[in-house]
């Protein structure tokens, strides 16, 4: 089989490929504005069948209890996706406007291997601790602790890395045992779908284990939070949104996991080569054109070296080749769609607004007249007061802020509603640690190092989110807790 643009305009619902009751909808490439084809478009009787499908699979099958079934079925489909991985790599680049360079790794190839990772943790993990004998209230016990899956996962994701999101939820919710319900980010239906019509024809999940739900219609996602058969929520996106999800859920009292916004910090101490360190973050906020929530985009530098580290950040950011993510060497693709250049435009213009100057970019790129691009624009002249230094743009804006010393780029640093990333570059090892260690942030990468890898927990403090993603901790998020007790063992 091979997986074409026309094959995605299809609902996965019961192990079914159906179309939307409510017909189809256009899908943009952000790089060209084209209409690149039609997506699935569901309605609310689409998603209610989805629900219904996902909660019988879970409570009329051993889907929860095979371990080693799941395990097989997880390596299946990570086979499966990697015989198109050439088909599913154009949809990603047409569709997300990812860089070409970024499929080899987070955007498509990582998260499909990573699938490899939750198939061996459902074979190895701990599914029962003997706790022993113990007397409460003098009656002599013997307690076992089991782990068991929720139930159903309501799974609602964005636009911006689809691959590695949509399966940073489906590998560990279904080695966990649960059953689920995808709706993906309506900018990039065919990520999802394509994957859906993978598991229905080239993998033994059952039906219903898996439903994907294509839709323009955000209310289809509050639906997905308020049924009472949905029994936890896996959400990936805005701040914003995530207390729309939570305030949802709550009604059914259901577990809620939430990985939203940023606003991360790039530390540089006066101890290390900030030339360097300077190129690594102007790069780094460049990529993917910004739309990355673990993006350090707030550039702290020592006050007395400034305009130096203006100046190095500057030339690292001018460098950045931006345009056609078909390219190789491409860095700096287009933002997904033009209501969100227009959010991030309008944060360029509340910069100048707010006394800060463009070092360099602050405009669309010469050359591109379609597509929706931005230059990659470093902001000089702000305090962390202002809104641009406080506020999430989703694009390749970097503001550049002095501090006077450790206790002050800790203090600049947590001064934020979150707390999801961050990076700290200086050389002495134990003025590194202080600042590591007084940073509130969930992760923290230290002079280069990289901390996404699936079997490490990624999540925020503070309005950054709740729980943990990836790992074993990740894993756990889509597990219940049982105690057993019973007569004590002789």
């Amino acid at each position: 089989m091979t997986l074409r643009p026309a094959d995605s305009s299809a609902l996965l619902v019961d192990g079914k490929l159906v179309p939307g009751t409510g017909g189809t909808f256009e899908i943009v490439n952000p790089a060209t504005e084209d209409v690149i084809g039609r997506a699935a478009e569901a309605t609310a009787a689409d998603m209610d069948a989805a629900i219904a499908a996902a909660r019988r699979a879970f409570d009329t099958t051993d889907w929860s209890r095979d371990h080693a079934f799941r395990a097989r079925c997880l390596r299946q489909l990570c086979d499966a996706l990697q015989s198109h991985i050439e088909e599913l790599r154009e949809i990603t680049i047409a569709e997300v406007g990812a860089p070409a360079m970024l499929t080899a790794g987070p955007q498509l190839e990582g998260p499909i291997e990573d699938l490899r990772y939750w198939a061996g943790l459902a074979e190895s993990y701990s599914w029962e601790d003997d706790l022993g004998n113990a007397t409460p209230m003098g009656i002599p016990t013997h307690r076992r602790l089991l782990k068991e899956a929720v139930g159903v996962v309501g799974a609602i994701t964005p636009w911006n890395f689809p691959h590695q999101i949509n399966f940073a939820k489906l590998g560990p919710a279904l080695a966990a045992g649960n059953t689920i319900v995808l709706k993906p980010a309506p900018d990039t239906p065919w990520c999802a779908a394509l994957v859906g019509r993978v598991i229905a024809e080239e993998t033994e999940i059952p039906a219903g284990v898996v439903n994907v739900v294509t839709s323009t219609d955000h209310s289809l996602g509050e639906q997905l939070c308020r049924d009472p058969r949905v029994d936890l929520i896996s959400f990936t996106g805005s701040t914003a949104t995530g207390r729309t999800v939570m305030a949802a859920a709550s009604e059914t009292l259901k577990k809620v996991f939430l990985e939203l916004g940023g606003k991360s910090a790039f530390i540089v101490l006066d101890d290390t080569d900030l030339t360097a360190a300077c190129s690594v973050a102007a790069f780094s906020v460049s990529v993917h054109a910004g739309q990355g929530c673990a993006l350090s985009t707030r550039l702290l530098v020592p006050r007395e070296r400034y305009d130096e580290a203006v100046a190095a950040a500057a030339a690292a950011m001018a460098g950045v080749r931006v345009g056609d993510p078909t390219r190789s060497g491409t860095v700096c693709g287009p933002l997904i769609s033009a209501r969100q250049r227009d959010r991030v435009e309008g944060y360029l213009a509340l910069a100048i607004e707010e006394g800060g100057t463009f070092v360099t970019g602050g405009g669309r790129p010469e050359g591109q007249e379609r597509g929706f691009f931005v230059q990659p624009t470093l902001v000089a002249g702000l305090d962390n007061s202002s809104r641009v230094a406080q506020e999430e743009i989703f694009g390749p804006v970097l503001v550049i802020l002095p501090h006077d010393g450790d206790e002050d780029a800790i203090r600049i640093a947590n001064d934020s509603p979150y707390g999801l990333s961050g990076t700290v570059w200086g050389t002495d090892p134990d003025r590194v640690e202080h600042v590591v260690r007084g940073v509130r942030t969930g992760t923290l990468g230290v002079n280069g190092g990289l901390w996404y890898s699936a079997d490490a927990p990624f999540g925020g403090y503070k309005q950054s989110g709740i729980g943990r993603e990836m790992g074993v901790a990740g894993f756990e998020e889509y597990l219940e807790t049982k105690l057993v007790a019973g007569p004590a063992a002789s």
